[in-house]
């Protein structure tokens, strides 16, 4: 028996002294971290629906008050042309809320880098939704490095990915780096129903025309829905036949549902049903 309990414990250590399982995270602190949303918008319009889910879940009155950035053009290598998404931009989120790495991303970098680094030296954490590929987040990290050398990554920064396809278009360089670097958490699909994320892809979808009962919303989701239609497909984008069909695609989102413990959300239709209104 003795010589059992000693083997589990042997088995343990390594498991208890990581502080970390394959499912463990960190609770997010609205008080002092930060929350980077990074949309790539290439060549997938479901980036500019993400920034309409994502203005409509931070603006319920039941949320906390979240220190977030939004940066536009975190694209990795893969081809096909860019879906601008700024005049979208520009009416959901002020000018300080985000950043253009597509105009600039060297910039983007530096701006954002400062943001981290005040939010690093206040005691709170760096919480990355890729929303896309995480190009951007390893050269954010390394600005981070730089400025802040004594910086335990693995303990402040967390990146969370759900697709399987943004890794592959990541620069190997880059996915290495931030797989070893940073608190990295590969969730499932938000393209998907019932895998124990939200499913936030749904085909013919346009019940929230009558679900969303605040008008600056509905006004940011009429223009994301405008230009995810007009540059779904066009000169070689990719086509998402979800919103194709008049539906939506904010599957993104799913990331940001993790971060913040909203992973309970069915699908869509319930979102819209309890940030809707």
């Amino acid at each position: 028996m003795k010589l059992r309990l000693i083997f589990c414990l042997i088995t343990l250590i390594p498991f208890l002294a990581s502080g970390q399982s394959s499912d463990s995270k960190k609770p997010f602190d609205a008080n002092k971290d930060l929350l980077l949303l990074n949309l790539d918008c290439k060549t997938d319009v479901d980036d500019v629906h993400t920034l309409a889910g994502f203005v409509t879940l931070l603006s319920h009155p039941d949320m906390p008050k979240v220190n977030y950035h939004v940066v536009a053009g975190t694209y990795g290598i893969q081809e096909g042309l860019y879906v601008p998404p700024n005049p979208l931009f520009e009416l959901a989120l002020e000018d300080k809320d985000w950043s253009d790495a597509h105009a600039d991303r060297n910039q983007a970098v530096e701006r954002v880098a400062k943001l981290a680094t005040n939010t690093l030296k206040n005691g709170g954490d760096i919480w990355i939704a890729d929303g896309g590929q995480s190009d951007f987040s390893a050269m954010l990290v390394k600005v981070v490095e730089r400025d802040i050398p004594d910086l335990i990554i693995a303990e402040r920064i967390h990146i969370v990915q759900h697709s399987n396809w943004n890794e592959e278009v990541t620069s190997p360089q880059a996915l290495a780096f931030v797989q070893e670097e940073t608190d990295y958490h590969k969730i499932p699909d938000g393209n998907a129903v019932g895998n124990g994320t939200p499913g936030f892809r749904t085909p013919e979808f346009d019940a929230w025309k009558t679900m969303l009962s605040d008008e600056e919303l509905l006004k940011i989701w009429e223009l994301a829905v405008e230009i995810g239609l007009e540059f779904n497909a066009k000169e070689g984008r990719y086509n998402n036949e979800a919103v194709a069909s008049g539906g939506v695609d904010f599957s993104d989102l799913s990331e940001v549902c993790y971060i913040l413990g909203l992973e309970d959300i069915k699908d869509t239709q319930e979102f819209f049903e309890r940030y809707g209104r």
